[in-house]
């Protein structure tokens, strides 16, 4: 292996092997910059005060880029091509534009409002967004999870039972159906105005990425429930009963068996209207799906099915003769704005926050799969501003939250739809049926609109196979599928959008706080690095052990990652560390009592020199104090051998720690080593059992008989497991895209207490923002940067290989060991 510092790479490619021979430098990080040229911080991240001068500074180029990504409409309207995308553009409209008619009406009563609100609402939001939008292929208007959400909020703040009113002629209770309607028009517009405003903020403050958060598994789940929500509120239409209305959690329960209970009251003509419907609309449906590949344009059937029912229930006079309901009057022309009801916000703030996420992860969801499939660009932070403003705006004109319709997208997009010319086309077919052909809709029966809403779930119900893909693909997404449908059956649209979402960020946060940890190998003649359990052919560097995460570190995980630390490479630092200090204090200890043996010894000559200075005859010699300080000594031996004895009963560890015979160096540290094994067998090992179990003092005893005695009861064939243990370990950090003061710290103290038991530490695979976080946290010094920061593993295994070498860590003799923890 040549480590020379030839900066040139040669490389030997043999035809038909495969195979590369490449020579190079060890490459740590300071020796990349100085390759690369790395820029530094000051002119990587430029100061506050240069941020702040270019975004006040003005110029006409950033006021037209200014101007155009705030109205993107000044962009391509200039560019429109009516020979191109005339044509197609109007088709793609008068489809939509149909299409809006029975779904504005029909989702108007999921809302609870009059459903001439629902043909405003398919009107004004589309006009707006034609001017803010960004995506050419979504359709704006109303939604039937969206017009659900409004529904729960007119219905919890404007019930039935604050508007009876007395009959004066016989004393009845009589429903002010005006005065309800008018208070629940209110509230929807109330409501979305203050999802607008919340939509547009978010939009100003670049948040759009707030989407992603809304993982598929959860918005699927979520709008599954919802469609269950909506067939709940719609069973009243369909049946003609009067349940009761409930609030708060499990109200859906209660609601459910409410209707349950009021069975018994069905009406029988509004329950034939709307069997008769929805068999009718279904197989219209799959006619139309069969000839999907041969028609140019989808047939209108909820239209056709509108206009059937309205001709049938004039002709026959289903409310007057059979008493059904029917939508009643429906005004011509348009109205006036007005401004919301601001006294409500405090009352639907929750519900307007809830409306506006999820309205807008629907809408980019499917602008950005129309974006991907025709390759143009949609922008979520101007998403978020433009249905925004349609909510804001639309407001002003009693609508109720819109975002994009995936039917009507579909419709638009598939009958050759180019750009938001169609939005507009649609918005004129609305405006059309307002001014002239909303009268005619009058005797429109509401079962018809409720089996037209409930037929358009199907769709919804289609993703309850989403279970049994989920269990085979992901068990965590499935998890987040059924908590997210579970929380919102229970607690409502509202609550359980938020408590999904919370469930949703835990899994994340609990799949990065207990990430796999592994140790890594090298695959043979490659410099390749895997994990040595799940690969065979990996083989571990001797005495060199790669730990890697596969999540970042950060402070919910760093301290698991140094437990997993401890536990792939074998050490308790902890119980080493304890162990080393008290050899050190022992040496420490022996060192003063030899000193003062010798200052003895020394005194002792002394005297004898003098007395015999002073007598002619044999010196008469005081043996007391020595006899003393030697029985003090002994007495010092006895009882550390006792306290040794005594920690022999409290073990609790299966590795042993013994000191080399290296010479002490001259700063006072000594090279330390440690035994690490498997586990032999209890009856073979004897002594050695017991002391694997304990901190090992006894190999501390200096007793020449006690290692006889050890000796003989250790046999070579008990101790072959054991083996010389890691002399480095190296941290791939590849996977980290950030680190915290936390995970800096954490990292400080694995280099402190690996280095205290000479074991070096290294790092590799920093990404470059790593790099720099570690350096504002002041973990590297100059040289420490040098010598323990490397581009990758490889780099990293060379460089400690030839700082240590493999040949460190040999198979010694048990006997030798034994001999070895003996000598200080």
């Amino acid at each position: 292996m040549d480590l020379s510092s030839a900066s040139d790479a040669q490389m030997d490619s043999r035809a038909g092997s495969g195979k590369y021979r490449v020579e190079r430098q060890v490459l740590d990080e300071q020796r990349l910059e100085e390759l690369t040229k790395r820029k530094s911080l000051s002119e990587i991240h430029k100061p506050l005060t240069d941020h702040l001068k270019d975004a006040f500074r003005c110029s006409l180029p950033k006021l037209k880029r200014s101007a155009m990504s705030s109205c993107p409409v000044i962009y391509w309207l200039p560019k429109y091509s009516v020979w191109d995308y005339g044509m197609p553009d109007l088709v793609s409209g008068i489809s939509v534009g149909i299409m809006h008619l029975p779904q504005g009406m029909a989702y108007a009563l999921l809302a609870s409002v009059p459903p001439v609100f629902g043909l405003y609402t398919s009107l004004y939001p589309a006009l707006i967004y034609f001017f803010f939008g960004t995506s050419r292929h979504n359709s704006i208007g109303t939604f039937t999870v969206l017009s659900i959400m409004v529904g729960s909020v007119t219905e919890r703040l404007a019930p039935d039972e604050f508007f009876l009113k007395t009959n004066g002629t016989n004393l009845t209770l009589e429903m002010d159906v005006a005065a309800r309607d008018a208070y629940r028009v209110q509230v929807a517009a109330a409501t979305t105005f203050l999802g607008g405003l919340i939509q547009v903020l978010l939009g100003v403050i670049k948040f759009g990425f707030v989407g992603t958060y809304l993982s598929e598994p959860l918005v699927r789940a979520y709008t599954s429930a919802a469609a269950a929500h909506a067939v709940v509120a719609q069973l009243k239409y369909l049946f003609k009963v009067s349940p009761k209305r409930f609030a708060g959690p499990l109200s859906q329960v209660y609601t459910l068996v409410d209707l349950c209970l009021s069975l018994p009251k069905t009406h029988l003509p509004t329950l034939l209207v709307s069997s008769v419907t929805i068999v009718l609309l279904i197989g219209a449906k799959e006619i139309n799906s069969f000839l999907s590949t041969k028609l140019p344009v989808p047939i209108p059937v909820e239209l056709i099915t509108i206009v059937a029912a309205t001709l049938l229930s004039s002709t026959i006079h289903l409310n007057n003769n059979y008493s059904v309901s029917v939508v009643g009057e429906i005004p011509s022309g348009l109205s006036a704005p007005s401004v919301p009801n601001l006294s409500l916000f405090g009352d639907v703030i929750g519900d307007a926050f809830a409306l506006a996420i999820v309205g807008y992860a629907v809408s980019i969801s499917l602008g950005k799969t129309f974006a991907l499939k025709h390759g143009y660009k949609v922008d979520s932070n101007q998403e978020l501003v433009a249905l925004g403003l349609s909510n804001a705006v639309g407001s002003f004109f009693q609508c109720f939250s819109v975002c994009s319709s995936m039917s009507r997208s579909l419709v638009q997009e598939t009958t050759g739809g180019k750009t938001q010319m169609a939005g507009v086309a649609s918005a004129l077919i609305v405006l059309v049926t307002i001014l002239k052909l909303g009268m005619l809709f009058q005797e429109l029966p509401k079962a018809v609109l409720a089996s037209i809403v409930l037929v358009n779930l199907k769709g919804m119900f289609k993703q309850y196979s989403d279970v049994v893909t989920l269990w085979r693909r992901s068990k965590m997404d499935l998890v987040v599928w059924l908590v997210t449908w579970v929380s919102t059956m229970l607690l409502n649209l509202d609550l359980g959008l938020a408590a999904s979402i919370t469930f949703a960020l835990f899994t994340v946060t609990f799949r990065t706080q207990m990430p796999t940890y592994s140790v890594l190998g090298s695959v043979p003649g490659t410099e390749i690095y895997v994990d040595i359990e799940t690969h065979r052919e990996a083989r571990e560097v001797p005495g060199v052990t790669i730990f890697r995460s596969s999540a970042t570190v950060y402070f919910a995980n760093a301290e698991l990652y140094l437990e997993a630390l401890k536990e792939k490479s074998g050490l308790d630092i902890g119980k080493m560390i304890i162990y080393k200090r008290r050899q050190e204090a022992k040496q420490r200890r022996r060192e003063r009592r030899a000193e003062r043996r010798a200052k003895r010894q020394a005194k002792g000559e002394k005297q004898v020199q003098k007395a015999a200075k002073q007598h002619s005859g044999p010196p008469e010699i005081s043996v007391e104090e020595d006899e003393a300080d030697d029985w003090r000594d002994t007495h010092i031996d006895m009882t550390a051998a006792e306290e040794e004895e005594q920690s022999r009963t409290e073990r609790g560890n299966g590795t042993v720690f013994v000191i080399p015979t290296a010479p002490r160096t001259p700063d006072g540290c000594s090279r330390w080593e440690y035994l690490k094994g498997g586990h032999p067998d209890s009856t073979s090992l004897g002594w050695m059992s017991e002391l694997q179990d304990g901190d090992t003092t006894t190999l501390g005893s200096s007793s020449e008989d006690t290692l006889s005695r050890d000796l003989e009861q250790v046999s070579l064939g008990s101790l072959g497991k054991w083996t010389w243990d890691i002399h480095s370990i190296i941290l791939d950090l590849s996977t980290a895209n950030f680190i915290d003061t936390v995970a800096i710290q954490t990292l400080k103290n694995i280099f402190r207490d690996f280095s205290e038991i000479d074991v070096d530490i290294y790092f590799s695979g920093c990404q470059a923002s790593v790099v720099e976080q570690l350096e504002r946290g002041d973990f590297f010094s100059e040289a420490l940067r040098k010598q323990h920061l490397f581009v990758s593993v490889h780099d990293a295994v060379l460089y400690c290989l030839n700082h240590r070498g493999a040949a460190s860590l040999p198979r010694y003799d048990p006997t030798q060991v034994l001999q070895c923890g003996t000598k200080f």
